[in-house]
């Protein structure tokens, strides 16, 4: 039930980009097509969870046990900055073409606010929305692929909008980043309608 609630939660209550507002660059940058939308989702999902993962070790193993917690911020961006340089790699090699779309906004992940601060919140515990006490690694792992997730299903559903929105005739003043900002607006409130379904089942939780 709690991983439940965390998915709920992480995805469609408290997302990323809609409610906490980490990783805009990205979003607005990369959301003018689908394809490019999906494969930045699953770039930013595969470094996100695993740099949660690695960081959290580093965080408990190393730098709490050598009382060297100031290192944090600068430990936690090399092991992203790595991670990025091997996504890197493998879509140049892979997807040459997906790659090329992504140009400049793949190297700006390890940048990406979304990415530091999921990790840092994992680390120290605090991630948690849902009122679930923090069950260790296995459970930061989760809500940190969840926030991927709810990242990446922003991020699609946003192109998606902006595809059409490029077909239609809309007015000069309204064109490019203005309408782009007002439909993330609509959306975000759209989001919010699930808060409902989550408190709902966070007293579920407490019942049990």
């Amino acid at each position: 039930m709690a991983y439940i609630l965390i998915f709920i939660t992480a995805i469609f209550v408290n997302n990323v980009v809609l409610s906490q507002f980490l990783g805009i660059c990205p979003f607005l940058g990369v959301s003018k097509k689908v394809e490019t939308a999906a494969g930045m989702g699953a770039a930013v999902a595969f470094v996100l969870t695993l740099s949660t993962l690695v960081t959290y070790l580093i965080q408990t193993q190393v730098l709490i046990p050598f009382h060297l917690e100031y290192l944090q911020t600068i430990a936690f961006i090399l092991v992203i900055a790595a991670l990025v340089q091997m996504v890197e790699i493998i879509l140049k090699k892979v997807s040459p073409a997906l790659y090329q779309a992504l140009g400049v906004f793949l190297p700006l992940i390890t940048t990406n606010c979304c990415i530091l601060g999921v990790a840092i919140l994992v680390a120290e515990g605090t991630y948690d929305h849902t009122g679930i006490e923090s069950a260790g690694l296995l459970t930061g792992v989760w809500y940190a692929l969840c926030t991927a997730l709810g990242f990446g299903l922003a991020l699609i559903i946003f192109a998606g909008i902006r595809e059409q929105l490029s077909l239609m005739d809309i007015p000069k003043g309204m064109q490019g980043m203005s309408i782009a900002l007002v439909t993330a607006g609509l959306l975000a409130m759209a989001f919010m309608g699930f808060s409902g379904v989550n408190n709902g089942l966070a007293r579920l939780f407490e019942l049990q």
